[in-house]
């Protein structure tokens, strides 16, 4: 089962509607920017702060909520990609990706999918590359 390939909390993804007010925000908490790019297949700028072991993965894509609740996904860290999507989809769990997507983000790039948890929370498994 995917139990065996996930390591721990890889990042929580806040959306924004204004990176630099959100990114000051976390820097005043103590948070630095570990990366910074451009997500070019969704017109995102995308910040990575992190404090201690803990990442919050921020993207401007002008959606926000602004309000309680707003934390669009948790993703957890896996060694294996291809095995925990194989048993996600075998288990029969609410894929959101029909396939594992990659995103240029870190030095190699990472690979990723999401599902649907339970009270409708995006759950992200995530490998970097």
């Amino acid at each position: 089962m995917a139990a065996q390939y996930i390591t721990g909390l890889q990042h929580i993804g806040i959306p924004t509607n204004d990176i630099e007010k959100t990114v000051a925000f976390y820097h005043e908490l103590g948070f630095e920017t570990a990366f910074e790019t451009v997500n070019e297949a969704a017109g995102e700028r995308v910040a990575f702060l992190k404090c201690g072991s803990l990442v919050i993965e921020t993207y401007e894509n002008h959606q926000a909520a602004e309000r309680n609740g707003a934390v669009d996904h948790v993703a957890l860290d896996v060694t294996d990609i291809e095995a925990v999507f194989a048993d996600m989809k075998e288990a029969g769990y609410p894929m959101l990706d029909e396939e594992i997507q990659f995103l240029p983000f870190w030095a190699n790039g990472v690979r990723f999918f999401t599902i649907l948890g339970p009270n409708r929370e995006k759950v992200e498994f995530s490998q970097m590359l």
